[in-house]
């Protein structure tokens, strides 16, 4: 793995426009997780099995699964700050409707409906972040900007929990939709303009930004990453009750203790993997398959399963703001797609995940199901990890040969009329350009 230097203690500081992006991405978290807390009453309340109901979290997953890359495309010529505001305003809506209706079909589409904002605002949003304080700070920004999904586990679905059961489910839907009312003054005000002058956005510029194979598998470790933790958390709600014993007044308690680990771990990863990016990816997949092994086994001590949720949350999150950074830096002239498709993978895994979990609960494994088909999906984040880091290697040793032959190419022009040899740079090329063409020949030559 390639060397890199210590973080330094005294870092920049971050722009308020990466805390007030967090803000944001509060409530897109808030929605996306709080369902897992509320199952059981929202099951009883309009007469659908508890596997039926969570049928809200696999719907919401593929809404940003396909929603995400669309609703990117579509806002593409819109400003960055008016696409935010808008993507709340249909949020707002879709709470507003999930919250006066009885009808479970009527709801599974308004949380569809909401997943298309959703991932629409945190793709943009993780572009606005990753492009306002540049590459060497960009994972850090991103896990400041996840980390307010991280604070949703936290705080937001815990109070969400904890209203459901007091107030009704309905209720959480309600605040949602107010407090997105209220944010959307405050992202438009504090996001900046898009500067002009620069190349216009365009479709076709996105698409061309994915070429790179680095991206797609950053894609695939997205999609593993979350579905090996949010298999086992979409149904923690049965595992707390049955297995370990727990009221299920504790379950809001132990959801806290999840998104706390959540929050410490998306920071730290984001913090130590703008650093040493591997090192952190490699440490917690292995510690997030051990995790989940030991929370199958262990799940019948209250004790255990609680400590083990803690560091599901810490290292099955730690490294979501770097995989976001490496797919935006990897399609560093037309990022937004590829943000957007970052945030669908990451989906994928949880809708594919839940699916799957789903059928483990009603087996014969009952509540442990889920867990073990978490581990069992943890398993394969090393093979797309482990092609990063050979095909980043192979990236490095190219741009290393453009150098050269850069370099090279000067020492000639210097001492004699230059001689192109088959495969160099065009004589007189930058050092940009160089890399550009050795990069293009090196793919041609596959």
């Amino acid at each position: 793995m390639p060397k890199t230097s210590r973080p330094s203690p005294n870092a920049p500081r971050l722009p308020l426009l990466i805390y007030v992006l967090a803000v944001g991405v509060f409530l897109m978290g808030t929605t996306e997780f709080i369902v897992a807390g509320i199952l059981p009453d929202i099951a009883a309340d309009i007469g659908v099995r508890i596997t039926d109901a969570g049928l809200m979290i696999t719907v919401f997953a593929i809404g940003m699964i396909i929603g995400t890359p669309l609703m990117a495309i579509a806002m593409l010529k819109l400003q960055r700050r008016l696409a935010l505001s808008l993507a709340l305003v249909v949020f707002a809506i879709g709470h507003v409707i999930v919250a006066l209706t009885s009808s479970f079909p009527l709801i599974l589409g308004m949380r569809f409906v909401t997943a298309l904002a959703t991932g629409a605002f945190w793709a943009v949003a993780a572009v606005v972040a990753a492009k306002a304080v540049g590459p060497r700070l960009s994972s850090r920004a991103l896990g400041t900007v996840l980390g307010g999904g991280m604070l949703a586990n936290v705080v937001g679905v815990p109070l969400g929990a904890f209203a459901g059961q007091g107030i009704g489910w309905r209720g959480p839907f309600w605040a949602l939709a107010v407090l997105a009312v209220i944010a959307m003054p405050l992202i438009f005000k504090q996001i900046p303009i898009d500067p002009a002058g620069g190349p216009a956005p365009s479709v076709r510029t996105e698409i061309a930004g994915l070429s790179d194979v680095r991206i797609w598998l950053v894609l695939c470790g997205a999609a593993i990453v979350c579905g090996s933790s949010l298999a086992a958390y979409s149904f923690i709600s049965p595992l707390l009750m049955q297995n370990s014993g727990m009221a299920a007044s504790a379950v809001p308690m132990v959801l806290f203790i999840y998104g706390l680990g959540a929050l410490i771990g998306s920071n730290l990863g984001g913090r130590f993997g703008a650093h040493r990016p591997y090192e952190v990816l490699f440490i917690s997949a292995a510690a997030t398959f051990l995790v989940l092994v030991c929370l199958a086994l262990f799940s019948h001590s209250a004790v255990a399963t609680v400590l083990l949720v803690f560091l599901l949350g810490l290292f099955g999150m730690s490294t979501n703001p770097i995989l976001i950074g490496k797919a935006v830096g990897y399609a560093d002239g037309a990022p937004t797609l590829a943000s957007a498709l970052a945030t669908s993978s990451f989906n994928v895994g949880t809708a594919v995940g839940s699916w799957i979990a789903g059928f483990a609960l009603e087996s014969m494994l009952g509540a442990t199901g889920p867990v073990l088909v978490g581990a069992a999906i943890a398993v394969l984040y090393f093979l797309p990890l482990t092609a990063m880091v050979l095909k980043d290697r192979h990236h490095a040793e190219l741009v290393a040969s453009a150098d050269r032959r850069v370099q090279g190419q000067s020492v000639e022009l210097n001492a004699r009329p230059p001689r192109q040899e088959l495969g160099d740079p065009p004589i007189g090329a930058t050092r940009g350009e160089a890399i550009s063409h050795v990069l293009t020949e090196a793919d041609s030559r596959r």
